[in-house]
């Protein structure tokens, strides 16, 4: 698989170390799932995903090892407690792994472009396709189960007809135009993400050890719940109707299935991704209000997850990440 004609690129080295935390982060939650599941056809996808994620990190790792690349510490049996009581519904675990693959599936996509090398093309795209088909599965049973929304419906149309005045891009004063389908798309999937982020973060405030972690997490849980209710504004506005999913997901449980250093970094992809979907909304939102919206929240997503980093940092927890010389550092030495 391996190929030693040129050395691995900084895109490369940085999309498989970030995959291997990424996947080792999951094979502990996917480890915890499996304790509680009691549903035989969630529990299939569940096995498949921590199949996948095993199978990542140990294809990662051989290449590290080949290259002479230091394996991540990353995440193991340390920061996992299979042994804790239930904190999430057999339903909040398939949507969890139909948001995982979901996000997987765009991080991979967003890497493929600016891969160079044969074998880690070949892996990529491997993940790509084994990802997709777990998609397929965990929406599959979703919609057999009855548990899936489907985004808001709009009409057909039935006519091709063109933009005629710089009122298409308003949205400040006066009457609004409707929204677009590409708009209605990105608020919905906004909405839905915040809403399983709710949930996670809910659980994991209630299972924190730290207290200052705990605070963090509500803090998290009051401005998901802000974003949901500023993306749901714009849809209920235009009379558009959409459902989204209400039943409890989070038990009472307050003992802890994974460290805060687990817990932390969770929540750090989650404003990642959170942040990479509001960039990408803006791209495609050619109303100014919606832009404006989605960057103020952009810009509160960061700063929420640069405050998550230094806990991480001040507790010894965040791996420095591969990176290029520092050659003024060198300049400098005795």
């Amino acid at each position: 698989m391996h190929n030693h004609e040129k050395p691995l690129t900084s895109a490369e080295i940085s999309t498989l170390w970030a995959n291997y935390l990424g996947d080792s982060m999951s094979i502990c939650v996917f480890k915890y799932f499996l304790t509680h599941l009691e549903d035989a056809e969630i529990k299939k996808v569940v096995d498949y995903a921590i199949d996948l994620s095993q199978q990542h990190v140990k294809t990662i790792e051989d290449i590290f090892k080949q290259e002479g690349i230091a394996v991540p510490k990353a995440f193991g049996e340390e920061d996992v407690h299979t042994d804790a009581k239930r904190l999430f519904s057999d339903t909040f675990y398939l949507k969890y792994v139909k948001n995982m693959a979901k996000g997987g599936l765009a991080n991979y996509a967003s890497a493929l472009p600016n891969l160079v090398r044969q074998d880690i093309r070949s892996y990529i795209g491997k993940s790509i396709d084994s990802t997709k088909e777990l998609y397929n599965i965990a929406t599959d049973l979703l919609l057999t189960k009855g548990f899936e929304i489907r985004p808001p419906s709009i009409p057909y149309p039935k006519e091709v007809s063109f933009v005629k005045d710089q009122h298409f891009l308003a949205g400040w004063m006066g009457e609004q135009r409707t929204l677009t389908g590409t708009e209605i798309t990105q608020l919905y999937a906004n909405i839905e993400t915040n809403r399983l982020g709710l949930s996670l973060i809910i659980g994991f405030s209630q299972v924190a050890k730290d207290a200052t972690i705990r605070k963090y997490m509500m803090r998290g849980k009051k401005m998901a719940k802000k974003h949901i209710d500023i993306f749901s504004s714009f849809l209920q506005k235009h009379d558009i109707p959409f459902s989204t999913s209400g039943q409890n997901e989070v038990t009472d449980s307050t003992e802890a299935p994974f460290s805060d250093k687990l817990i932390m970094y969770h929540v750090g992809l989650l404003s990642a991704a959170g942040m990479g979907n509001y960039g990408v909304a803006m791209a495609l939102s050619p109303r100014r209000d919606i832009a404006m919206y989605l960057g103020r929240l952009l810009m509160e997503v960061g700063l929420f997850s640069e405050d998550g980093m230094n806990i991480t940092i001040r507790n010894g927890w965040m791996e420095y990440p591969p990176s290029a010389i520092d050659r003024n550092n060198l300049a400098r030495r005795p």
